[in-house]
């Protein structure tokens, strides 16, 4: 149940092979990785995920492969689309797969609360009681939802069980959404955990983000559960320049797919064209700084 979500849920990779197909096979390796290092579950088909470059097909066999390396952890899969019929498809075939929730971003094109309102009356009229997590990412869908607003869907829209807090300033909003939300509502944070430690701070639950070390992430949220603050930003500092440089939109998410090769948890670190492709300087900028972090392996 979304009730119970807490703590580190990993925003996936996809995994393709050099000539861009998808590699199920390290969908287990993968999967194996972000468990391994603290993941509860995982958030699939997102952004970062390359979800984009996805056929509706291929979208629902990564889902499934996912699903089937779980072990019972939760699988959030990511629907988000302009096209409101193929989101619903897709819904419904991923929730078919075994997935448990699916995350929402509402459209571009959005421009009033009662637009807002009525775009998700449309959406639950048609996928019913899937639960939702609702992400609040305006950089991404250009879409402004205000505190009030998401009020108004929580108290509409029982589906909805957490919020992808991804607004700036993130810290500032988690603590008017705890104060102002009239239900129970679970917040887990986005942008590429780069404002993990004050986020949870304000009320958090934990980060959905990606990451090439995501024993980072759920050690900074373990760290902040048991109170120890000063712990938790030692840890969250110690990793810091390789968070930033991994947050540059399409071309940080081939420096961590390169660093998760690296790592063991992927075979290859393709990303599906078109897509950046990492040269000679940006691997040796990278090891330079991998070079002054001394970091696990």
């Amino acid at each position: 149940m979304l009730s119970e979500t807490k703590g580190l849920h990993v925003v996936a990779q996809t995994p393709f092979h050099p000539d861009g197909a998808v590699d199920h096979d390290s969908l287990r390796t993968l999967s194996q990785f972000y468990y391994r290092h603290g993941a509860q579950g995982l958030t699939v088909l997102g952004v970062s995920g390359e979800a984009q470059k996805l056929t509706m097909d291929e979208s629902v066999a990564v889902a499934a492969g996912f699903v089937a390396a779980a072990e019972g952890r939760r699988i959030i899969a990511g629907v988000s689309s302009p096209n409101l019929a193929q989101m619903v498809e897709l819904t419904r075939q991923v929730m078919a797969e075994g997935c448990d929730a699916v995350m929402i971003c509402p459209p571009g094109g959005i421009r009033t609360d009662e637009d807002l309102v009525r775009y998700f009356e449309a959406v639950f009229e048609r996928i019913g009681d899937v639960p939702v997590v609702l992400q609040d990412f305006p950089a991404a869908s250009g879409v402004v939802m205000s505190v009030p607003a998401i009020v108004r869907l929580l108290e509409a829209f029982p589906q909805i069980g957490v919020i992808k807090a991804e607004d700036f300033p993130s810290p500032k909003k988690i603590s008017r959404l705890r104060a102002e939300t009239t239900r129970p509502v679970r917040i887990l944070t986005g942008n590429n955990g780069q404002y993990l430690v004050q986020e949870l701070e304000r009320g958090a639950d934990g980060p959905m983000a990606g990451f090439s070390y995501p024993e980072m992430l759920s050690g900074v949220y373990e760290l902040m559960t048991e109170g120890r603050r000063a712990e938790a930003h030692d840890l969250f500092n110690r990793f810091l320049p390789l968070l930033k440089h991994e947050a540059q939109g399409q071309w940080g998410i081939a420096l961590r797919k390169e660093m998760l090769r690296r790592r063991g948890a992927l075979a290859c670190a393709a990303l599906r064209g078109p897509g950046p492709k990492l040269d000679d300087t940006d691997l040796a900028e990278l090891d330079f700084l991998l070079s002054r972090m001394d970091l696990p392996a």
